[in-house]
């Protein structure tokens, strides 16, 4: 009867553990192809200087601190420029 309890046991850890990480942040019906297609928003993706953190209303047009986290703001590197496709500067 002992075997048999330590056996559901992990199974049903088991369970509970491939449906935590299976879950993860993304929202209902979300797929990678959905997530890679729309681009982040916000001015802390946004801004020319960014929290390393992308903490919630952070970012800045020059470099400083982030008001949320203290951390040093980086240079925001994925901030699409328009007219200046083509040309590496």
């Amino acid at each position: 009867m002992h075997f048999l309890r330590t056996i559901l046991l992990a199974f049903s850890l088991l369970a509970v553990a491939a449906t935590a990480t299976n879950c993860g942040n993304k929202a209902p019906g979300a797929t990678e192809a959905t997530e890679e297609a729309t681009p982040a928003q916000g001015k802390e993706h946004t801004s020319a200087y960014i929290c390393p953190m992308y903490c919630s209303g952070s970012g800045s047009d020059a470099p400083g601190k982030c008001p949320v986290c203290g951390m040093d703001y980086v240079e925001n590197k994925k901030q699409d420029s328009p007219g200046h496709e083509g040309h590496g500067h």
